[in-house]
């Protein structure tokens, strides 16, 4: 898919330290709403690094052999490293109908319709952030994390989605404060993925996600 003029599609190959990629956030964010620069849909993975959102608690960072940097979304403890695709959304609300609650439902429903394109079963829970897909032993797991940043109606951050992470590395937390479940990724399923099939899959999909932004929020219970 080609975007729309007004949206810059950027891709990257090689890892972006989370520090240099919030900092590059923060400052398009304010070109954004300034009407400075275009829109950013950002493609990309981390060197490994534990996040900690404004909800995070200091008893669910269980081991922090990486660093930890303050992330300023919403959320708890979050795990991004190689082997996950991190897609970073900044868009101008203002500009389209949709409420925050709304936006994080669009880009929910763009990871489900992408991950269904590889034939996994993926859903929303109430109550757990993220969407999960049943494991390997049939118990349900996570395959994607989300948390978004709203300043001044400019969006910031957006999701994840583990392709062929190192599982273990998410040991250090408690990912998003929930114990009872864990992770999981492409490659545990048993699905052959790349960040550049994954990408495609995920362009393929972005005209939809871009539509629902503009219909005004409806509000559909959780999947």
């Amino acid at each position: 898919m080609t975007l729309p003029a007004n949206i810059e599609l950027r891709i990257d190959r090689t890892t972006i330290p989370y520090r240099e990629a919030l900092d590059a956030m923060t400052v398009r964010n304010a070109a954004i709403h300034s009407g400075e620069a275009r829109e950013l849909i950002w493609l990309l993975e981390h060197p490994p690094v534990y996040t900690a959102g404004t909800s995070a608690d200091e008893a669910e960072l269980l081991d922090p052999r990486f660093e930890v940097v303050k992330a300023g979304r919403g959320g708890r403890y979050t795990y991004h490293g190689p082997g996950q695709r991190v897609c970073y959304v900044l868009l101008d609300l203002s500009k389209r109908s949709r409420d925050a609650r709304g936006y994080v439902h669009a880009l929910e429903s763009w990871m489900l319709r992408t991950l269904a394109t590889f034939d996994i079963k993926a859903f929303r829970r109430d109550g757990r952030i993220g969407i999960w897909t049943p494991d390997i032993d049939r118990r349900e797991a996570k395959i994607g994390a989300i948390g978004v940043r709203i300043r001044r109606w400019v969006t910031m951050h957006g999701f994840a989605v583990n392709l062929i992470p190192d599982l273990s590395h998410f040991k250090g937390i408690v990912p998003c404060g929930i114990e009872e479940f864990g992770v999981t990724s492409f490659e545990r399923l048993g699905v052959a993925i790349d960040a550049e099939t994954w990408d495609q899959a995920l362009l393929d999909q972005a005209e939809e996600f871009l539509a629902e932004l503009e219909r005004p929020c409806q509000r559909e219970a959780a999947e």
